[in-house]
């Protein structure tokens, strides 16, 4: 019995560590088809408001579905659509005006650590050193991905942006995990879903859509010489970069947890360079390359040492569910 437990304990990781994979595969996809649809002449803020809107239409049969959540969970679907929707979008976006991109998500993807940080300091349980070894590993790795080191700008406010992003992220990992135990925890298809309309209309009123370009869209955009479709760009940065990515994305958190989760989302970093490398001419360095290689030692270590929900042994991370579910009880 004992053995069938742990075998299916370790399958259920194993499961949850390959859709965190996939969801940081999709997320890391988001860019380089963002990046034709800007330089064609969309703003930023615009194609960020297209990706949130168009995921929010195609989950919305999700959501009339799941409209119970609206009055057994309320909080968590505005704490998800305003943090790990809206939140990491927008606080990006200003933070790389004002600071190299590079140093934004480099800021951005401190997320882990800072989970790490919640879990030790605010539900005051253990932490692995080899967990925390990883992390540390693919927050190093990071910095070689994305070269810090250059053009580096300490710009206090556009630090502070980026921070804020890394805080949203935080918030996405932890409310994704939140109840991830018990009998009645919400659907994540039902979270994603409102989340995915509140993100909307929040961003509605930061990137005001009807000042909008539309004809954009019914032209193409160059892709590093080649003229995609501006409409298919537009259809994997909602279905595959956000709709494929936020689902597998919550579903791997209630499989493994909110530390490890996120820092398996440390190689979407890694995915974008890559797919830059080979579909926008942007090649990798040597140092890049040793980064990539950390980050995924970083990730297999993290995530190879903690042991499943429920262990009484030090864990990564674990559910918020018992500290966050009777503060919500109690409110």
């Amino acid at each position: 019995m004992h053995t069938s437990e742990s075998s299916r304990a370790g399958g259920g990781k194993g499961v949850g560590f390959g859709l965190a994979l996939v969801s940081a595969l999709a997320f890391g996809g988001s860019g380089v088809a963002a990046k034709p649809l800007i330089e064609a002449g969309l703003d930023p803020l615009h194609v960020v408001w297209l990706r949130v809107a168009g995921a929010a239409l195609v989950m919305l049969p999700l959501a009339v579905r799941h409209r119970a959540l609206l009055r057994s969970r309320p909080a968590l679907l505005a704490g998800f659509g305003l943090l790990g929707v809206a939140g990491v979008q927008a606080f990006y976006f200003a933070s790389i005006s004002r600071i190299p991109v590079g140093v934004a998500l480099l800021v951005e993807y401190l997320a882990p650590a800072l989970v790490l940080g919640w879990v030790r300091f605010v539900q005051g349980r253990p932490v692995t050193r080899a967990a925390a070894l990883g992390v540390v590993l693919a927050v190093g790795g990071l910095a070689c991905v994305v070269e810090v080191w250059a053009g580096l700008s300490f710009d206090a406010l556009g630090l502070l942006l980026a921070l804020g992003a890394a805080c949203c992220q935080v918030g996405y990992f932890v409310l994704s995990d939140q109840g991830s135990d018990s009998a009645e925890a919400p659907d994540p298809l039902g979270v994603i879903a409102y989340g995915l309309l509140v993100g909307t209309a929040v961003l509605t009123a930061v990137a005001r859509p009807w000042t909008m370009d539309f004809s954009v869209l019914a032209h193409s955009a160059d892709m590093n010489g080649t003229p995609v479709a501006a409409g298919l760009l537009l259809g994997w940065i909602v279905l595959i970069a956000t709709v494929l990515a936020y689902v597998t994305g919550v579903v791997s958190v209630r499989r493994l947890s909110p530390a490890i989760a996120g820092v398996v989302a440390c190689l979407e970093a890694v995915v974008a360079t890559v797919l830059a490398w080979v579909l926008l001419g942007e090649h990798l360095s040597a140092p890049q390359i040793v980064g990539g290689a950390v980050v995924l030692l970083g990730a297999f270590i993290a995530q190879s040492s903690t042991p499943a929900k429920g262990s009484l042994e030090p864990v990564a991370a674990g559910g918020a569910e018992s500290r966050l579910s009777a503060r919500e009880n109690a409110a």
